[in-house]
């Protein structure tokens, strides 16, 4: 259900244990890559990180270099952007890792290319799952009902299935069918900053942003609720994006736009959006609270059935996490069936597909939980988390200017390396033990040089 790159990635997986893989999707899917309704946040910023080009890859080898022939930018971090976050402008040191920024229609047309090329898969387009076949102890496929004016009022359509994969977002509406068919409802544990964004895109007509400067940005955090940036497009443009929270969401009218980034610590993206050029209107979009359905607590649950991508687990889009975990996802579906070792039971299978999100989970949920205003059921921590809080302002303190700890804390944002990278001890030192190194004054107009290599001394005679 969905077939977006969640649906499309786990129906790939699925191919190689089925006779039949079928993607009910609602939208009538688009010719090329342009952007469909059933993504709502789909003309805004999205970046693949290091952690989902990893899976994709693995997933679909080549994929990563079709992306790139098609003009996708790969924009090295920290090195090709200006970047702020409390108060400090980040030191442009090499790129110890790199994101992919183009748009989100155009990896996901590429994706939908590579995985409906099998014959073992289908797509049946216009159409909305309204509900479950089954019963309590297995569900049994899916209803269907086609959102055409003429099939709007014939009978639903059943299909019959062995296994059923919600992947169709964060609108999932699993929680009533699956009380509809007697079984329990996941508990949903929910962060909600209030966070609102606009985006819109423009192309520069000056070299405002540097001539090797890619783009610009400015994280939010708790003492700078306002952010926002410039991040490249593969036709040249880039695309702005500007986020406020509850009470001061950013407006979409033009003049509005331009003048709402006047909140940002700096002038920089507002000097250049007055001289840009603006290629599209903006779009605001608010559904921004991070929430997890628990699958794996205790309760009445079918067999056959499996919740994937935001369906699963959704996150502030803020923090760029949602396609790599899609992706990350897709490689725990296929290794947990893959293992010769274990039964791949449905709660094994829902087990491993929460856990491939759990590191981004605790980064997303983990910092919006520390900001102003943030409500939901999950917004508390204890102790351990008080500690860990502690260590991580350290971290954060330390890694605009540090390029050890920089290193290793880009590492786990790109879900690229585990939370345990940060506890190395080159890391803990700096830390722990260092005041935090000196960051550029003013926004660091180019990137540094590598230092060169020193030539080895001639041993004496």
């Amino acid at each position: 259900m969905g077939g977006s790159l969640a649906g499309l990635l786990a129906a790939h997986v699925l191919a190689g244990h089925a006779d039949r893989v079928t993607v009910v999707e609602r939208d009538r899917l688009p010719d090329g890559a342009r952007p469909r309704s059933g993504v709502p946040q789909g003309r805004h910023p999205h970046v693949l990180l290091e952690g989902g080009q990893t899976a994709l890859e693995s997933l679909l080898p080549g994929f990563l270099a079709e992306l790139r022939a098609l003009g996708a930018p790969l924009v090295g971090m920290p090195s090709d952007l200006v970047l702020w976050q409390s108060g400090r402008w980040f030191r442009r040191v090499p790129a110890t890792t790199h994101i992919y920024t183009g748009s989100r229609a155009q990896l996901e047309h590429l994706v939908r290319q590579r995985v409906l090329a099998n014959p073992v898969i289908s797509m049946v387009e216009g159409a909305d799952v309204v509900g479950l076949l089954g019963d309590p102890s297995r569900v049994r496929g899916v209803a269907l009902r086609e959102r055409s004016a003429e099939a709007a009022r014939a009978e639903n359509r059943a299909i019959e299935s062995d296994l059923v994969v919600d992947a169709s977002g964060s609108g999932t509406k699993a929680r009533q069918w699956l009380m509809a068919i007697g079984a329990h409802a996941p508990h949903e544990e929910i962060i909600d900053t209030g966070l609102a964004y606009a985006s819109r895109v423009y192309r520069g007509r000056s070299d405002g942003l540097g001539g090797d400067t890619a783009g610009y940005y400015v994280y939010p955090s708790p003492d700078q609720v306002h952010a926002g940036g410039a991040l490249p497009l593969e036709d040249g443009s880039h695309l702005v994006i500007v986020s406020g929270l509850r009470g001061d969401e950013p407006p979409t009218g033009d003049d509005e736009f331009v003048a709402y980034t006047k909140r940002l610590p700096h002038a920089l993206l507002h000097r250049w959006l007055e001289e840009a050029e603006p290629l599209s209107p903006a779009f605001g979009y608010r559904r921004t609270a991070n929430v997890r359905r628990r699958y794996d607590r205790p309760g009445r649950r079918p067999a056959g059935f499996l919740a994937t991508g935001d369906a699963l687990c959704t996150f502030n889009p803020i923090y760029g996490q949602g396609m790599a975990v899609a992706a990350m996802g897709a490689v725990a579906l296929r290794d947990a069936l893959a293992d010769p070792r274990r039964t791949p039971t449905t709660r094994r299978v829902q087990r491993a597909l929460l856990e491939a999100s759990q590191q981004a989970w605790d980064i997303s949920a983990g910092a919006d939980r520390k900001m102003p205003g943030a409500t939901g059921n999950a917004v508390g921590g204890g102790s351990v988390d008080r500690m860990a809080d502690w260590y991580l302002r350290r971290v954060q303190e330390c890694y605009p200017g540090d390029p050890v700890v920089g290193r290793a804390f880009r590492s786990v944002l790109t879900l690229s390396a585990p939370v345990t990278t940060l506890f190395a001890p080159p890391v803990a030192r700096a830390v722990l033990f260092r005041p935090p190194a000196p960051t550029p004054a003013e926004p660091p107009v180019s990137p540094e040089q590598p230092d060169e290599p020193k030539e080895p001394k001639e041993p004496k005679a």
